[in-house]
């Protein structure tokens, strides 16, 4: 029987338990604060993370590993006999993380072909859940056929709608326009977002105030999920505790959830979406 590893980085935003128990790999992206430079996750942990972004003079910037790194991890991984590779990695357009994954694969001589780079198109849990999936799936037994085609179903059934209390981090990080971040700061807009099919943060709506976008996300996710049932619901926030809560208990009132969980944002993400960000995370498979 082939030994399937399942590979992700640390924008996956799993819990050190989960990926522990389930046996995932992480590669760790870099945050720099000037000068400074520490590995996601690693040697910089959210609630180290969060005090310092306010504190500290410098923008924090990032960057993604490099091929190297994913090589030296395959090579390590593909010592055990039989095994192959599945390797799941935030949205390629918003990272070259996927792609220093990719040309990883190709530099291995020996072992052509098995290591499966997966493209999740998303980011944070949407990247986490399709690796959790996958990992548990391997040890089930499943192929990697299997495993591959269950994790593209899960890709095109998976809703994420997150709400930030300033878009200063996404417009500084080059994420989206000046001319939105400068309308979000307005009347107390707030910009419902979402990550479109190819990982793009794409603005869905504008609404003012923090209880009537926490409800237009409701009317968004029943249109989304008409006719299905809700498989896991991750609610991720950024130092949000409270505002995570808040979301999580209004979907719950409405909505029939069979996993309910919380995760925190990590440093790396977090750099981009900015302190105070919540967001939901629903898979229907």
């Amino acid at each position: 029987m082939t030994n399937i590893r399942i590979v992700t980085d640390s924008t996956a935003d799993i819990p050190l338990a989960l990926r522990q128990e389930l046996n995932i790999e992480m590669v760790p992206l870099k945050i720099h604060f000037g000068d400074e430079e520490y590995l996601d996750t690693v040697t910089l942990q959210s609630e180290e993370f969060y005090p310092k972004l306010t504190s500290s003079p410098h923008f924090p910037r990032t960057s993604q590993p490099s091929p190297a790194e994913f090589l030296d991890l395959y090579q390590r991984l593909l010592e055990e006999p039989d095994t192959e590779v599945i390797s799941i990695h935030l949205a390629s357009v918003l990272s070259g993380t996927y792609q220093s994954a990719l040309l990883a694969s190709t530099m291995l001589e020996d072992s052509s072909g098995k290591v499966h780079v997966f493209d999740s198109c998303s980011a944070s849990y949407g990247i986490g859940a399709l690796a959790v999936a996958a990992a548990r799936a391997a040890k089930e037994g499943q192929s990697v056929d299997e495993i591959l085609e269950l994790v593209r179903t899960m890709r095109e059934n998976f809703y994420i709608y997150f709400l930030v209390d300033t878009l200063e981090f996404l417009q500084k990080g080059g994420r989206i326009g000046k001319a939105s971040a400068l309308f979000g700061s307005l009347l107390n807009i707030k910009p419902i977002l979402s990550l479109d099919r190819a990982g793009e943060v794409a603005a869905i709506d504008k609404v003012r105030g923090h209880k009537k976008a926490v409800a237009r996300i409701l009317e968004l996710l029943a249109a989304d999920v008409s006719g299905k049932t809700i498989r896991s619901l991750h609610i991720a926030h950024a130092n949000n505790l409270e505002g995570a809560e808040q979301l999580r208990a209004a979907i719950m009132q409405q909505f029939v959830v069979e996993h309910v969980d919380y995760i925190t944002l990590g440093p790396v993400i977090g750099a981009h979406a900015g302190p105070g960000t919540i967001a939901a995370f629903v898979s229907t498979v």
